[in-house]
């Protein structure tokens, strides 16, 4: 090619090699951009309080689940966690039947590999605990007309431990706030708290959701306002120009509330998926059944405990929202729950079960201990196993219904280095 025509074509291709080149470095920049954005939500979002071990320990604590809950030894899994592409996690998630909306971004993902990873015993846990508590919020959530998928909120609010405390104070399996459970209808009082019921919070919760949604009129900001409030949710709305989109007012929500929507869309993917993770739910075993009393009179567990045939730890677990052991029946008519066996021996017992008026000032009241207040302040004592030749933390944490994060802080392990004969503390 001469020197000429060498010039000609240059001249010629010139503008189109250029356009090209720019249009590829457009398309460079706008995706550094994005993949810049998504790494900055991921990392200006916190963990929410139910993801992270302490309230998983003290589900694994709680009586119901030792009782009801036991580990799979015999689960057919590799225990490995595969590694999808993302269309794959995009259709699954779009294959789920919600109304909310689900999409799939890097956030979310991050999230999702949490649950799949580093929590993947938790969620064992998790989907045993929902045996329990799935049937009680979806029919709460369905008699007011809210979509089902939001039972998976209590999952990442208090990891499904109905005695659950947040750092700011928040109670039960939905972590209301004194005033808002109180706007709900939910009694809180230096004897009964409402918001560790069940039941109650429940419906109290699905009332609130409802109400939510008539103010922002989309679901996935009522879960956003659910965490920090309808006030931080309108701030935000404001702050990004009257946009009414999760994902445009991100950037201007509190850090907790950042990772929330992502967190509950991952609880919903892992809920329905972790068999494609190779994660075991561990066995339930359902209770017996349970039947009510309305109790207008002042009693005390402790003698219901005595002439029922029940221990108090199963009458705690069976009626979490008494804060002492005094069952307050004479200021208003309460709710007892007793196993269906027990109710034939309490009404049997007749008035020599009550409390008299004497005897309520002499007997002083017994609070009712948190699993994660026991825990804070130690235990003598306890049970202790010994290791079987093979035996790893993570199976010895299986079989004895606890996390291998416990085992460590009981018995002062930094590492995962153990020997057959040693003695390893359980409880």
């Amino acid at each position: 090619m001469t020197y000429m025509t060498y010039k000609t074509y240059m001249t010629y291709k010139t503008p189109k090699l250029l356009c090209t080149l720019l249009l590829l470095f457009a398309w460079w920049s706008v995706a550094m951009a994005q993949q810049e954005t998504d790494d900055s939500l991921a990392l200006s979002a916190e963990l929410p309080e139910g993801m992270q071990t302490r309230e998983i320990d003290s589900l694994l604590a709680s009586w119901q689940t030792s009782k009801f809950l036991l580990f799979d030894e015999h689960c057919e899994t590799t225990g490995e966690n595969p590694d999808f592409d993302a269309e794959t996690y995009a259709k699954r998630l779009s294959r789920l039947p919600n109304v909310v909306d689900m999409p799939y971004n890097n956030v979310v993902q991050q999230y999702i590999n949490l649950y799949s990873g580093r929590l993947r015993q938790s969620v064992s846990v998790l989907l045993g605990a929902s045996n329990f508590y799935n049937p009680i919020f979806e029919e709460a959530l369905e008699s007011y007309q809210v979509p089902l998928e939001l039972k998976y909120l209590p999952v990442i609010e208090s990891a499904l431990n109905p005695t659950a405390v947040s750092r700011a104070g928040a109670v039960g399996l939905w972590q209301f706030m004194i005033g808002t459970g109180k706007q709900y209808g939910l009694e809180v009082t230096s004897l009964i708290d409402e918001r560790r019921d069940p039941i109650k919070s429940s419906y109290a919760a699905a009332q609130y959701l409802r109400d939510l949604y008539g103010i922002f009129g989309d679901w996935t900001l009522v879960i956003a306002s659910y965490n920090c409030g309808p006030n931080n949710v309108t701030k935000a709305i404001k702050r990004a120009g009257g946009a009414k989109d999760y994902w445009t007012i991100y950037p201007y929500l509190p850090a907790e509330t950042r990772g929330y929507v992502p967190a509950f869309i991952a609880a919903n993917y892992i809920m329905n998926y972790y068999c494609d993770h190779n994660i075991c739910p561990i066995n339930t075993k359902l209770p017996m059944g349970t039947d009510t009393i309305q109790v207008s009179r002042n009693v005390r567990m402790e003698r219901i405990a005595e002439l029922c045939d029940i221990s108090q730890e199963e009458l705690r677990a069976l009626n979490p929202q008494y804060r002492t052991s005094l069952i307050p029946g004479e200021s208003h008519a309460c709710t007892l729950r007793l196993p269906t066996a027990a109710v034939s021996a309490f009404l049997e017992a007749g008035d020599s079960i009550y409390v008299s008026a004497g005897e309520i000032k002499s007997v002083p009241d017994v609070p009712v201990a948190t699993p994660s207040k026991r825990r804070d302040r130690g235990r003598a004592g306890g049970t202790s196993v010994t290791v079987r030749r093979g035996d790893t933390l993570g199976e010895i944490a299986r079989r004895n219904h606890t996390t291998v994060s416990r085992l460590k802080q009981l018995n002062g392990i930094r590492g995962t280095n153990i020997r057959a004969g040693q003695k390893i503390r359980v409880k």
